[in-house]
């Protein structure tokens, strides 16, 4: 089977038709101007030296030349062979709060824009791994089941806000048992929860659930977004905040020790992320930690590549253009190869 690896640059070849039509003008604009002078065979006895025909010839190496470049940089191909590419890594589900506690602005420019923030650098760094992700408030929902196309994830992402849930509150526990049941069956990989929350208004046994996904090999690890001091709640499209039913502003805090106790029950690690990258960076060592296994394999069908011959063929037209004067040479005037 044959095919052009960059095929798009065939479309160059149209250069060759211009190049033709820009030699025929200059050669019939060249014999007007011998003909103004005089006699054309008159004036060839005057250049003996000159010959036409090798210019003539020049033109058509470097015309070959030209299409032989264009098919080299299309990359020709031809013949295929099978080849088994193994992927290893491993599996991750990211748990992350929406919450309208999530839009507090204590770290910059809100908990939850700095979790989309620190998730999508993470998702950079992943080659062969899978990524899947929940999104939590008042109950749990899968956003992306499990997968290793993160242009996806990262789209989903960014279309992440407090009203894709409409229960609020902070249903921890629940997140985590949908993530223990959202890895595949692959016994043999390495497997964690990424949980992303302030911790407030937690109602559920976060504790139990992590202990359970624990028992099953998945470590959870827990980033407490946000600052102990809190601050308060902005109210989405107006320049307030959320105030209580007395009227006061709501300050919503940080509740670290609770997210202490889950990664502890978890076996995993906790980290707080503030305004640097600190988290981001211990999650990341936190993962590279983990035992990469092969997940899957695909055959993949591999051309191969055939633009070395044509690149020959192009180098030699051009060092026979060069060795091809214009003029003959005044020794070898007598022999009559050219004209």
């Amino acid at each position: 089977m044959f095919r052009f690896a960059n095929p798009e640059f065939l479309y160059l070849l149209f250069i060759l038709p211009v190049l033709l039509a820009v030699y025929v003008y200059a050669y019939l604009q060249k014999r007007k101007a011998i003909k103004r002078l005089g006699n054309p065979e008159i004036l060839s006895q005057l250049m003996p030296e000159v010959s036409p025909k090798r210019q003539f010839l020049k033109f058509w190496f470097i015309f070959g030349a030209v299409a032989a470049i264009i098919f080299v940089i299309a990359g020709p191909q031809f013949g295929s062979k099978l080849e088994t590419v193994k992927r290893q890594g491993v599996e991750i589900m990211v748990c992350l709060d929406v919450s309208n506690s999530m839009l507090a602005e204590d770290v910059s420019p809100n908990r939850l824009e700095k979790s989309k923030q620190m998730l999508s650098k993470l998702t950079d760094g992943f080659t062969d791994d899978k990524v899947g992700l929940i999104v939590f408030a008042g109950d749990a929902f899968t956003q992306l089941p499990i997968t290793s196309d993160y242009i996806s994830a990262k789209m989903f992402l960014t279309s992440i806000n407090p009203s894709m849930v409409s229960a609020q509150g902070t249903s921890i526990g629940a997140a985590i048992n949908l993530a223990a049941r959202s890895f595949t069956p692959n016994e043999t990989s390495d497997k964690t929860i990424v949980l992303i929350t302030d911790g407030e208004n937690h109602e559920d046994d976060a504790i139990g659930a992590a202990s359970a996904a624990a028992e099953k090999g998945i470590r959870v690890n827990i980033v407490g977004i946000g600052l102990p001091k809190g601050g308060p709640i902005p109210l989405q499209g107006t320049n307030n905040y959320m105030k209580d039913k007395d009227g006061n502003v709501v300050i919503t805090m940080l509740n670290e020790q609770m997210c202490q106790e889950i990664a502890a029950a978890g076996k995993g690690m906790y980290v707080r992320a503030d305004n640097t990258n600190s988290a981001l960076k211990a999650l990341q060592k936190e993962i590279d930690k983990m035992k990469k296994t092969e997940l899957d394999s695909k055959v993949y069908s591999e051309y191969d590549e055939q633009f070395q011959l044509v690149a020959w063929i192009a180098l030699f037209l051009l060092i026979v253009e060069l060795l091809i004067f214009d003029r003959k040479n005044r020794i070898f005037r007598k022999v009559k190869i050219f004209s």
